[in-house]
């Protein structure tokens, strides 16, 4: 993760909007932790008198951080239209709207791939962490990156004016 913000502070020329871009990292866990503590009241089986339940294991933890950079892309195409309307002239809260609208179905495809691509892995008795953590985790950050990262970016730049943007 510490790559991901230097890569990002060399390309935004700033140190607080990769924290605004990474801020949907976390937003996984909200995803993940519930998720599999749902999938296991319905759908752990009894295996010779034994509860059967889907663990969160080594495997779930390397799905977690696969998503970082799944849901680092996400933001960034956010934040980078946000920056390019204001930029062109826009008003800080009608270029957020419109980054919401506009960047909506590439965020929803992005999402939408990664988690279908995963269901085969749920399968596999070995990796089936991996595929249902980031099945969970993009459901919860797609969600939460298409309103709290937004709302972030307004928080932090609503006074600023562009000389103060950095």
């Amino acid at each position: 993760m510490v790559l991901i913000y230097i890569i990002l502070v060399a390309q935004t020329g700033s140190f607080l909007v990769p924290v605004i871009v990474m801020l949907a990292i976390p937003l996984t866990v909200l995803g993940v932790m519930p998720g599999f503590y749902l999938l296991n009241q319905l759908a752990a089986t009894n295996s010779g008198g034994y509860a059967d339940p889907v663990y969160f294991t080594a495997t779930a933890m390397i799905g977690m951080i696969a998503l970082s950079g799944i849901v680092t892309r996400d933001s960034i195409i956010l934040v980078d239209f946000m920056e390019q309307a204001v930029a062109n002239g826009r008003p800080l809260f009608d270029a957020i709207l419109e980054s919401r609208v506009v960047r909506l179905r590439p965020i929803l495809l992005t999402a939408g791939a990664a988690m279908l691509s995963a269901i085969p892995v749920t399968l596999d008795p070995i990796f089936s962490g991996l595929g249902w953590s980031l099945i969970f985790g993009l459901i919860a950050s797609t969600i939460f990156t298409l309103f709290v990262i937004p709302v972030t970016y307004w928080l932090f730049y609503a006074g600023r004016t562009d000389s103060t943007r950095a």
